[in-house]
């Protein structure tokens, strides 16, 4: 396979699942809040920790996508300081 094409299913994998894992993210949070709302507290604090896990949701989206972010910028700079260094070494020889 050239590396071309390993590099675009490399990114695929890595970015493909980030609508996924948000989306699924903010669903969790929002079932587990109606679920608290409903099946603990019998409706009586409805709508309010539907409100929290909808909340809780969005912010682990959010974390998970500025994770992915981080990690993108380091393997970006590990991948330049190695094009770099490689560059050092032939020009020393």
């Amino acid at each position: 396979m050239s590396g071309v094409k390993k590099e675009f299913i490399y990114l695929l994998a890595n970015y493909g699942h980030v609508g996924f894992t948000f989306v699924s993210a903010i669903i969790v949070g929002f079932a587990g809040g109606v679920f608290i709302d409903l099946k603990v507290f019998s409706g009586k604090t409805s709508p309010w920790f539907t409100f929290f896990g909808l909340g809780f949701g969005i912010a682990a989206g959010y974390k998970t996508l500025l994770e992915l972010i981080w990690k993108a910028k380091s393997d970006e700079n590990r991948r330049l300081d190695n094009i770099t260094d490689g560059d050092n070494t032939k020009k020393r020889r």
